[in-house]
């Protein structure tokens, strides 16, 4: 049996509330998994923007994007998703997915940080839809620490209840500290 990975678990669970048309974003293209499976879910007929600071992201992300030909469905932007609100308009994603952490092969100093990534799921909120989904999946420990965890966690939280919905997940019998998965629903009012 293959290992179910943090990520396996979020791909499952937005893809039973995703579909055809929807407008995605990966806040964190990394190597382009997350981005092929979002242009994957919104079809032809969607429209995916993915984003990363470090140019080998983009240029994995998008060399794998023209490879499976759904470079015409996935945008693949140079730049924070700490800038995210600069692309996207309140209120029209479908989805917004974050994996946090570092590029998969690339550099570990190079990772996410607490207060560019709270500012971007800030700004995911705002750009959500009403219905709409974010996932989280947050690492830990090793060399991400824990700052970012505890802000992320903390943030999500205290979300005001009327307005979205919280689910944080965690993996009971995995030692160290194994990667978090949270989902937000935005509320529809």
């Amino acid at each position: 049996m293959k290992r179910f990975t943090v990520t396996d678990f979020c791909h499952q669970f937005i893809s039973n509330h995703i579909g055809a048309g929807a407008f995605c974003v990966d806040a964190t293209a990394g190597n382009g998994h997350d981005t092929e499976f979002l242009c994957r879910l919104a079809g032809n007929s969607g429209r995916v923007l993915a984003f990363d600071i470090q140019p080998l992201a983009i240029k994995n992300t998008r060399d794998r994007l023209i490879r499976l030909g759904l470079d015409h469905i996935g945008t693949v932007i140079l730049d924070s998703h700490a800038h995210l609100a600069n692309y996207v308009s309140p209120n029209c994603a479908d989805c917004i997915m974050f994996n946090f952490g570092y590029l998969p092969g690339g550099d570990h100093q190079m990772s996410t940080k607490p207060e560019t990534s709270l500012s971007a799921v800030q700004q995911g909120l705002e750009c959500l839809k009403p219905g709409g989904l974010m996932s989280l999946c947050i690492y830990s420990g090793g060399d991400t620490g824990f700052e970012e965890k505890n802000s992320l966690l903390s943030f999500v939280t205290d979300l005001d209840p009327k307005n979205y919905l919280t689910i944080v997940s965690e993996y009971a019998n995995r030692s160290g500290n194994p990667p978090i998965p949270v989902f937000i629903f935005k509320e529809v009012r």
